[in-house]
């Protein structure tokens, strides 16, 4: 873009913006989130039972995990199974409405699975769903 001074001389402005630099950092950045993105992803290793029904879990909801060892976790985080009730009690949501997603190794004994189930229920939640993988791939239920 030229103009004229009012002395008469034209003049150039600069006013191209150079965008390599900026497309530079973007494609760094890209690259870094698709390096770091599967690492983030970590959870609890549990073998889920097989089954040949499988509804496939399309909403974010609340999990409960019993691991191998008869930890559980509320989300990734460890919790103490006294402190369930209370903890599941605590959100804002009314817990007759309120969705549990129950994951639990398949070598988890009846014991410790039932005294999971009792403290949600003593949260006042009763719609309790219990996660399990389908025997084939192609198997799933929607």
């Amino acid at each position: 873009m030229a103009f004229t001074s009012r002395s008469g001389h034209t003049q150039t402005a600069l006013a191209e913006i150079n965008i390599t630099p900026l497309v530079d950092v973007v494609l760094v950045l890209l690259v870094i989130f698709m390096l770091t993105a599967p690492v983030l992803q970590s959870g609890i290793d549990v073998a889920v039972p097989k089954t040949k029904t499988v509804k496939e879990i399309t909403e974010q909801r609340t999990v409960l995990t019993i691991d191998k060892d008869q930890r559980v976790f509320l989300g990734d985080q460890p919790i103490n199974l006294a402190d369930l009730a209370s903890r599941l009690h605590e959100s804002n949501t009314d817990p007759a409405h309120r969705i549990i997603y129950l994951r639990a190794d398949e070598r988890v004994p009846f014991g410790a699975f039932a005294s999971v189930m009792d403290a949600v229920k003593q949260a006042g939640i009763t719609n309790i769903s219990i996660v399990t993988q389908p025997l084939n791939n192609g198997s799933a239920v929607k």
